[in-house]
């Protein structure tokens, strides 16, 4: 029985990797793009199917776990891989972007893991991979509505794989460096001057690939150049001092 995957953000960068690699292995990808022709072309490549969606949407992430339903019939693992910068300058404060911003990176994610964790539950389990950035982790200024969004998702993935680990479904993600995308494509020329080295997006493929089938669950994988894949570890809070009493009610 062959594994099936969906994958958002599918159409290039990081998503049309990971597609390409786990199609190699022998998996069955469920590719969605708000780039439809994008999709459908590596749907056709991978021997897969497309789906036109935009992830900011409930109805987006429900099509496309019925999607996989309908062609193959179950689900075991979700790449959820949708984002993008914000470009919002909070000294002339965009609400449009600002709401398309959360609406791709943050609710993209959740959407995403509501609509598939019933059918993943009913093919016995699987993993869900989430791809954050380095800016979950520091505070990157660069881009501080992007870096909030990234937070976010590492947050829900800390926060539901305790939860999810009863069920057999391990989530994880993915901590990149900046990364050989039409993300980057802007800034591409100013990083490669500056002697910046750039990840290739298959690197972080590769280790979207491994935390699929990682036996723990709730990692957070940093991806940096010239270095193998890492798992952030927070240093944890302080706790109350000794001989607190919580307040009485």
């Amino acid at each position: 029985m062959s594994t099936v995957a969906l994958i958002t953000g599918a159409a290039s960068g990081i998503g049309a990797a990971v597609a390409r690699r786990l199609s190699t292995g022998g998996a069955r990808c469920v590719l969605v793009d708000l780039d439809g022709d994008g999709a459908e072309r590596l749907a056709k490549e991978v021997g897969g199917v497309a789906l036109a969606a935009d992830v900011r949407t409930e109805e987006a992430s429900r099509q496309a776990v019925e999607l996989a339903e309908s062609a193959y019939g179950r689900l075991d693992l979700v790449h959820l891989n949708a984002g993008i910068s914000s470009g919002v300058d909070l000294n002339a404060f965009d609400l449009a972007q600002y709401r398309r911003t959360v609406g791709v990176n943050v609710d993209g994610v959740v959407f995403g893991v509501t609509a598939a964790l019933p059918l993943l539950r009913r093919s016995g389990g699987g993993a869900i991979v989430v791809t954050a950035s380095l800016a979950g982790l520091v505070g990157y200024d660069g881009d501080p509505i992007y870096t909030m969004t990234k937070h976010a998702v590492v947050g829900l993935v800390r926060a539901l794989a305790p939860p999810l680990a009863k069920e057999h479904i391990r989530i994880s993600a993915v901590c990149p460096g900046f990364t050989d995308t039409p993300l980057v494509a802007q800034a591409r020329e100013l990083f490669i001057s500056a002697g910046f080295p750039l990840l290739e997006a298959d690197e972080v493929a590769a280790a979207v690939e491994s935390a699929f089938y990682a036996d723990d669950t709730g990692s957070l994988l940093v991806v940096q150049p010239g270095r193998q894949p890492v798992p952030y570890r927070y240093a944890g809070v302080p706790g109350p001092a000794s001989g607190q009493r919580p307040p009485s009610s």
